[in-house]
Formats: structure tokens, sequence, C-alpha cells
């Protein structure tokens, strides 16, 4: 990813939703890239019943996803270079019920071969944000990459 400093931020958060829109799963989820900065990220995701559990809640998977997805674009957006998820983990703390998922996500440290991030994600039901899960998740530089060694 380009230096945010070579393009206005419009440019950072349309390259962001291309990066978004080249994902099938995402696609065919119908997440959304609301908000892209340096190291910074807001990810939505519209509740439907595609994405649910047989209790009616959206499916951990889901969830998970989200929260990945996000951490992977801060991390990215942090570090200027395609990146990867190495490893993350995630609590779930309530059930995801409501309208729509909200997962923001930051970097927290950033290195030149990884970045250490976190998320939360809140389910929004009548305007009202409850927290459903965090996560933590180190986001690594793809190898080749400017900077990094190759393969």
């Amino acid at each position: 990813m380009a230096s945010k400093a070579q393009v206005s931020p419009e440019q950072f958060l349309a390259m962001g939703r291309q990066a978004l829109a080249s994902q099938p799963f995402s696609v065919l989820i119908g997440a959304k890239l609301h908000a892209l900065s340096d190291g910074m990220v807001e990810l939505q995701l519209p509740v439907t019943e595609k994405v649910t559990q047989q209790n009616g809640f959206v499916h951990g998977g889901v969830v998970s996803y989200l929260a990945d997805n996000a951490l992977t674009f801060a991390g990215g957006t942090a570090m200027h270079v395609p990146v990867v998820t190495a490893e993350f983990k995630i609590n779930y703390v309530r059930p995801a019920l409501g309208e729509r998922l909200v997962a923001r996500a930051k970097a927290v440290h950033v290195g030149k071969a990884q970045s250490v991030c976190t998320c939360e994600v809140f389910t929004v039901e009548s305007g009202q944000e409850k927290l459903c899960a965090i996560a933590q998740g180190t986001i690594a530089r793809l190898p080749g990459s400017p900077g990094t060694p190759g393969p």
C-alpha cells in the first residue's frame, strides 16, 4: 500500500475499499470498509440470516473473520506494505445479536517485519453499541515485499 502522504484520505479509503472488494468472502457476506487511516480501520457488516448460526447469533467464525480482517487492515496501513495475519486471538464476550457488526482495529506496535494490533467488535442495535468480542493479532509483512528478504 502506498504511503498515505502520497494520496488523499479519500484515495486511501478508496484503495482500502478496492482491496476489500477483491476478497470474495468479504463481498459474499457484505462487509464494508467504513473508515481507514494509518494503523486504524473500521469495518462494518450487516447482520443477515446468511451469517447466523442455529441460535440466531452471528456465527463465531464470522465475528472472527471481521476481527481478523480489521487487524490486517490496521497492520497493513501502519506498515505500508502487503501483509498477512501471522496469528491472532479472540475473546467472545457476548453473543453477536443486532442489526450490524462494527469492528474497530488499531496498530499498537509497528516494527519493520510485523505489527501488533488490537480490535474490538461491537453489535449495533437501535443505534446502541455493545461489545461482543476483543481480539489481538500479529500482522506480518509478506515475504518478498519491499525491505523483506524473499522466500
